[in-house]
């Protein structure tokens, strides 16, 4: 590797971590040491409403290589992510939780398989320690099905722990989405691909702030954002109703009126009409529902707002 490519952005989003920051910043310190190169640690401040942004400023001050971003509200981490991508300014842009589950000390892993000549290391979670079954085995399932949604191959197990070429980012920022899944944005951009795995640790201080209903959120935009799966299933499903109920309803016109109600059905014709009605107006209300969601991502990329307001930046080098 030439003295042109030995700077490493390291970009984490930040919402309140305060707990886990000085541990985080040590372990990183650490990590970047053993690979020998130069380092940028670029802090996405998310709206964090602790005591995270003072530490951030006092260890900004004190080491250079401490880079804030703090945003005027809180975006959401995709958001925060981008942000942190835009402002990166490395030969590579290595992305990780604050939480210290993504283990910084497999960051020499992910520079050794970059200088290996791959665009992007992806780090594959093996296990999760505060993670229940439930969310792992949902988390599974999606992968799965984006995968056979897609046109972009989904690895089971990603994370957004990764480390990208400049490359790789040079392109990633071009994306427009407003609802965006990171890691699916990257998966669809292709390159060369290595993966390395690790173990999630349980959670050093604080709570997730990525709850279920968060994660559903960000699963249901990567899906309507990557696939036009749901759609199509929804045409084929609504065709079979149709099919499926005018059956239904010539089998009891032929059984009560020309075979005589011989299964003992006695069933009216208001009531046949009454549910079969119910049924069909639940399908196109299911669908209209599914609609809704490609119609609310189109009115997002039409309103074309940006995608974060940043209200300071410390150590951060203007994007060019």
């Amino acid at each position: 590797m030439s003295e042109q490519r030995n700077l490493l952005s390291i970009v984490v989003p930040v919402f309140n971590e305060e707990g886990n920051l000085p541990a985080l910043v040590e372990a990183l310190r650490a990590a970047v040491a053993e690979t020998g190169m130069d380092a940028q640690f670029l802090f996405v401040d998310d709206g964090s409403t602790d005591g995270g942004p003072a530490w951030l400023a006092e260890a900004a001050r004190r080491d250079e290589r401490v880079a804030v971003i703090a945003l005027s509200r809180n975006f959401g981490k995709e958001i925060a992510l981008s942000a942190g991508l835009h402002h990166a300014t490395g030969d590579a842009c290595l992305m990780l939780d604050a939480d210290l589950q993504h283990p910084p000390e497999r960051i020499p892993a992910f520079v050794a398989a970059w200088r290996a000549g791959n665009d992007v290391v992806i780090g594959v979670r093996h296990d999760e320690a505060d993670a229940s079954w439930v969310r792992r085995a949902c988390s599974a399932a999606f992968a799965r099905f984006m995968s056979r949604a897609s046109d972009t191959p989904f690895v089971p197990g990603a994370t957004d722990f990764r480390l990208l070429d400049r490359t790789v980012v040079d392109a990633f920022n071009r994306f427009t989405e407003h609802r965006r899944m990171t890691r699916a944005l990257v998966d669809w951009l292709g390159f060369r691909r290595a993966c390395i795995p690790f173990s999630a640790r349980a959670r050093a201080n604080g709570t997730s702030h990525y709850g279920f209903g968060r994660l559903l959120r960000l699963a249901v935009a990567g899906v309507v954002s990557h696939s036009f799966f749901p759609l199509k299933w929804a045409g084929i499903f609504g065709i079979a109703i149709t099919v499926a109920s005018g059956a239904f309803g010539l089998f009891l016109l032929v059984e009560k009126y020309l075979l005589g109600d011989p299964f003992g059905w006695n069933v009216s014709g208001a009531a046949s009409l009454a549910v079969l009605n119910v049924f069909l107006t639940g399908v196109m209300l299911s669908c209209m529902g599914l609609l809704s969601l490609y119609v609310s991502h189109i009115h997002a990329e039409a309103a074309n707002r940006p995608l974060y307001a940043v209200r300071a930046r410390l150590n951060v080098p203007p994007r060019v």
